[in-house]
């Protein structure tokens, strides 16, 4: 025979309340869960650059990528045209000022060399011909001038006679007119004679002036052509390396062509290419140190580009002191010019995306260096490396250079050993 159970309804009581503590454990939990913040994240030590903020001098530089060039540069032109006949030095080779370096040829130059010669010659010829006939109109005008000369002081003689026989009654006043007028006539007609001779002499300066400087440019014309001819062979006309010779036998060039480059490789200069953000402060007679990966070389800008060209501004530098060895023309270098020096100034290492005189956030170490913590920071002046510290940090802080953009969203990161 069954016996009914008595405890079978405080049994299911006690598990409903079971449940439902349980259900209430469980809610507490996910609201606590959501109250929680989420763990900072980390990051390890060797992975990003820590520096200390200190006080001291504090040097404003700018750097920039650059090449070597020749202080001292000779292109040669062609003075004319003409073909490659010979070429007789390679890029690299010494020269010296008169070293040939190729051979051209013209046909056209020598011809009209040959046609400046004939015109010369008949020019002189003309010359010589003028003289002569000058000469002899002057001969002959003075031939002239001496006969009537003559009868004309003879003339006078006669009439002066005449005149002291007509007094005495001996002639006739009518013979002594004519005398007189006789006298007078040579007289004139000398005087003509002797105007015509000082005519004759002025235009024949003028024209013997003429046909000298006539012959005088035919000349110049002779040594322009000759020049050209000589043009043909092509000599370095300076003293150092050839860097440039760019042509080959047979080749055409006309006039103006540069022919070659000749460079002299114990002075070269520095052309630093400075981003123009960065070239508002340079001035002409600041320091500089060139890297040419073989040595370090001071200098001094000595001239800056009033353009921008590629957002760079080219900044020339000449080199002060022995060049180190393996320094060439077109060697890649860099280039740190100082523009000023800060005493006693708050600073720190640049950080990679802060930008000068403005606001950053930065990540300062915390909690003896085991954390980082995100805290606004004011900067001033900067320089290659480091950077002016206004405002919000202090002498010995440790803040971190390195790029954490990944982390722009969190205030907090840990940092292992």
């Amino acid at each position: 025979m069954d016996v009914p159970r008595t405890d079978s309804k405080s049994r299911r009581n006690r598990r409903f309340a079971m449940a439902g503590a349980s259900v209430a454990v469980l809610g507490l939990l996910a609201f606590g869960a959501t109250r929680l913040e989420p763990p900072a994240p980390s990051i390890e030590r060797e992975q990003i650059i820590i520096d200390s903020v200190r006080r001291g001098e504090m040097v404003r530089a700018v750097r920039g990528p650059g090449t070597l060039v020749p202080e001292r540069v000779r292109w040669i032109p062609a003075a004319t045209g003409g073909r490659v006949e010979r070429v007789l030095a390679q890029p690299g080779d010494r020269v010296e000022p008169g070293t040939v370096l190729l051979e051209l040829s013209n046909p056209d130059v020598q011809l009209e060399a040959l046609d400046a010669d004939r015109q010369l010659a008949q020019a002189q010829a003309e010359l010589v011909n003028l003289e002569t006939t000058l000469q002899t109109q002057r001969l002959t005008l003075q031939g002239s001038l001496s006969t009537l000369g003559g009868e004309a002081r003879e003339a006078q003689r006669r009439a002066d006679a005449d005149r002291e026989l007509a007094e005495r009654g001996l002639i006739a006043r009518l013979e002594v007119a004519r005398s007189a007028d006789r006298a007078r006539e040579l007289a004139e007609r000398l005087r003509t004679e002797q105007e015509q001779l000082r005519v004759l002499d002025r235009s024949a300066q003028s024209r013997l002036a003429v046909q000298r400087a006539q012959v005088q440019r035919l000349r110049s014309i002779i040594d322009f052509h000759r020049q050209r001819a000589s043009g043909m062979r092509v000599v370095a006309g300076a003293a150092g390396v050839l860097q440039e010779l760019p042509l080959q036998v047979g080749q055409w060039v006309t006039p103006g062509t540069m022919l070659a480059r000749v460079v002299e490789p114990g002075r070269l200069k520095a052309v630093l290419r400075i981003p123009e953000t960065q070239a508002r402060d340079l001035s002409v007679g600041q320091t500089a140190s060139i890297d040419t990966r073989s040595g370090v070389v001071a200098g001094r800008v000595v001239r800056i580009d009033p353009a921008v060209q590629g957002g760079t501004v080219s900044v020339d530098v000449a080199l002060q002191g022995e060049l180190p060895r393996g320094a060439r023309p077109d060697l890649s270098v860099d280039g740190t010019i100082e523009l000023e020096r800060l005493p006693s100034v708050l600073h720190t290492g640049r950080p990679a995306y802060a930008q000068s005189e403005g606001s950053a956030s930065l990540w300062k170490l915390v909690e003896g260096g085991t954390a980082a913590v995100r805290v606004p920071v004011r900067l001033g002046r900067a320089s290659v490396n480091t950077v002016e510290v206004v405002s919000g940090l202090a002498q010995g802080d440790q803040v971190i250079l390195s790029d954490l953009a990944r982390w722009e969203n969190v205030d907090r990161l840990k940092i292992r050993d």
